[in-house]
């Protein structure tokens, strides 16, 4: 009895990817969505069974229905599900190259992500320094003041871009968690805002022009503009779709880097085209 049961909950699972698979194709793509009719057709399905399926699907945030036309495209929880499964599958496939950049430059080593139009660190190997920077595991950071944020956004147009900057232009350094305290620990200062001196980004223009130039160079470089006291450089990941879905970070005290900024950041540069290349990138 309990194998049949089993056997009817696969099969109603089955069903249900083949809605989403339906919610898939160009055409729901292209059109915005798809009504009942049509997905009932797709699946061979009847009407009234996959109104109620559509109606369930929606209530668990893996379809969304368009109240005005009443199509159904795929659900933004459905999204976020895969995102959060891709950032776990690149986590582990970071892990060794962070490790192999740490021993390289002996400064700390972050991968970072862009989620919710700004920077969250998903990983972060320490320096085996004594003196060195300290990890920002879970920590999400404004994207402007950061140059992770900055190659994160380095392929984007700029249309989408002037809309990022006017959500999240003028950000807190530090999103959350708010009572981050790695820096104080580190004896570095977050800074409440970059200096003029300091961040080349004062405005959208000035934005589009330092996202210029991490295309030309490949990687973007940051002095004291979130710690006091710290320097960073950062090189974006691209994955098989050449897209960038990642930026490798090192950050350093600056006393030791001194005037090697340039030379930190073609050595991530080069890290983050290893580990670009592991995830099918062949730009």
């Amino acid at each position: 009895m309990e194998q049949r049961g089993s056997r009817r909950n696969s099969a109603g699972l089955a069903r249900d990817i083949e809605v989403l698979e339906a919610l898939s194709r160009p055409e729901a793509v292209e059109s915005g969505g798809l009504g009942v009719v049509r997905i009932a057709a797709l699946t061979g399905r009847d009407k009234a069974v996959m109104s109620r399926t559509l109606a369930t699907l929606a209530d668990s945030g893996l379809v969304d229905r368009d109240p005005q036309t009443l199509t159904y495209r795929l659900g933004s929880r459905l999204y976020a599900l895969a995102a959060r499964t891709a950032e776990g599958a690149l986590a582990r496939q970071a892990r060794v190259h962070l490790k192999h950049v740490t021993e390289v430059t002996r400064e700390t080593a972050h991968l970072c992500v862009l989620r919710g139009g700004n920077v969250l660190t998903l990983l972060s190997e320490l320096s085996p320094n004594q003196f060195k920077t300290t990890g920002w595991e879970g920590v999400t950071t404004a994207a402007w003041c950061t140059p992770s944020g900055r190659v994160l956004l380095s392929d984007w147009d700029p249309e989408s871009l002037a809309l990022w900057y006017s959500e999240h232009g003028r950000d807190e350094p530090v999103i959350e968690p708010r009572e981050h305290t790695a820096s104080t620990a580190s004896g570095f200062a977050v800074l409440p805002h970059p200096s003029a001196a300091d961040s080349p980004i004062r405005g959208l223009d000035t934005l589009l022009v330092e996202l210029a130039k991490i295309r030309d160079r490949g990687y973007s470089t940051s002095d004291e503009e979130l710690e006091r006291g710290v320097v960073a450089a950062s090189a974006p990941v691209y994955d098989f779709t050449s897209r960038v879905v990642a930026a490798l970070n090192v950050s350093a005290p600056k006393e030791r880097i001194g005037s090697q900024l340039d030379k930190l950041g073609g050595i991530v540069a080069t890290a983050a085209h290893d580990l670009s290349v592991a995830l099918g990138h062949t730009g």
